[in-house]
């Protein structure tokens, strides 16, 4: 019994944050003004700490990857991984709403998404890979720029030799100071997003039973059944039995945290812990989990699939015609990888629904309502997904798995 507390005591501590949270959301809304900047305080503590991890992570995994030469083979396999799951989960979502049609959701609202019209997409582009400032890069709205920065060190790092040995002691050194200091900032998770949930269950619950259920409902049921079910298929191929075991077993505190902050970002240290538990080898864990919570979105995939099924049928055009699904897969695939591992980073996917299938205003606000409301298992399947890609590369990259270890991915 004390060995099961002990294994399982971030877990009990999260869990009762979070239902001692949803009850002050429940029962005294009014009170969660006050806990909020609490869960805020925990959230940044978080993001200023997980950007130079996921900086220090990369550089440091791929100068050591390289010189192993296994970075190539674990690059295609992880684009491999991340565009087969990424498919799989869009086809699956689209016979669901095949097979259970719903009906259109009326507008609640006449909100205009604000945008930059005068930005060429070559703009948006240059903004999306690059930024200008050094110092632009360490910030989580610009985390591509900050994996290709870190790629380019990495690389750059194996290159210079002899005369680069002591910066890749640095990026090693760092990487395991941020760890440590990422382990200190979990420790308070239990408050911050106990009360970061309170949050959410007293704004945003109270819309789940509105004009939004039938089609909230799909993408839930649809959602769960493809959490336990191609999670399970997928750690299965990854390392049979055990790995699906090892998988679910590891995989409760991430999907706590990820449904507490609506965050990848934020689930990221959980996620390099489960792996490491799980015994996916670091040069591995290191790549994957970090460049997946960027660019490997299985729920923001789904959700996808979705808003755009809905916003054809408030328009009254036919979603199942051949070009529509193909745009519609295209578009996936593209909001799956520019959706941030922010909260509501599904934004930036939205615009471009609205803009290649030059959607009215109509159909926009019951798109961002429909993005916002499924956040939470979106951020569940966005996440805890990562780790099973690890897995997955792990098994088509011809590596072996390791004995579990606590916390050194």
């Amino acid at each position: 019994m004390k060995t099961i507390l002990q294994n399982y005591s971030g877990i009990i501590l999260l869990l009762g944050g979070i239902i001692i949270g949803s009850f002050i959301g429940i029962f005294s809304p009014d009170f969660v003004i006050y806990l909020k900047p609490l869960g805020d305080i925990f959230l940044n503590l978080l993001f200023v700490s997980v950007v130079p991890l996921v900086y220090f992570a990369v550089a440091n995994s791929i100068a050591s990857v390289e010189k192993e030469g296994k970075f190539g083979k674990i690059i295609f396999s992880m684009i491999f991984t991340f565009l087969l799951f990424i498919i799989i989960a869009a086809l699956f979502t689209i016979l669901v709403v095949y097979l259970f049609p719903t009906e259109a959701l009326p507008s609640t609202s006449q909100d205009i998404i604000e945008s930059n019209v005068d930005e060429s997409w070559g703009d948006r582009i240059v903004s999306f890979f690059t930024v200008g400032e050094f110092t632009q890069l360490f910030s989580r709205k610009n985390m591509l720029a900050l994996l290709i920065f870190a790629f380019l060190t990495g690389t750059a790092t194996r290159k210079a030799g002899a005369a680069g040995e002591n910066f890749r002691n640095f990026l090693s050194s760092g990487y395991e100071v941020m760890k440590e200091l990422l382990l200190l900032v979990m420790k308070v998770a239990p408050i911050g997003l106990g009360a970061y949930f309170a949050y959410q269950v007293a704004t945003v619950g109270p819309q789940l039973f509105g004009f939004y259920a039938k089609p909230l409902g799909i993408y839930y049921a649809s959602g769960i059944v493809y959490f336990f079910l191609f999670f399970t298929i997928y750690a299965f191929v990854a390392n049979g039995k055990a790995g699906a075991k090892s998988f679910w077993t590891n995989n409760i505190y991430p999907s706590l945290t990820a449904i507490s902050t609506c965050s990848s970002f934020a689930t990221m240290p959980a996620n390099l812990q489960a792996a490491a538990k799980i015994g996916v080898p670091d040069a591995i864990a290191n790549i994957v989990i970090p460049i997946g919570s960027t660019l490997h979105k299985n729920g923001s995939s789904m959700s996808s699939i979705i808003k755009i099924y809905v916003a054809f049928l408030i328009i009254g055009k036919d979603f199942f015609d051949p070009m529509n699904l193909l745009l519609a897969l295209g578009i996936t695939i593209f909001v799956s990888i520019v959706a941030g591992g922010i909260p509501n980073g599904g934004y930036i996917g939205e615009m471009l629904m609205i803009s290649v299938y030059q959607l009215p205003q109509e159909a926009i606000p019951a798109v961002m309502i429909i993005g916002t409301l499924v956040d939470p298992l979106a951020t569940v399947l966005n996440s805890t997904g990562d780790t099973v890609a690890a897995m997955f590369v792990t098994k088509i990259s011809g590596e072996r798995f390791e004995a579990p270890k606590e916390f050194a991915p």
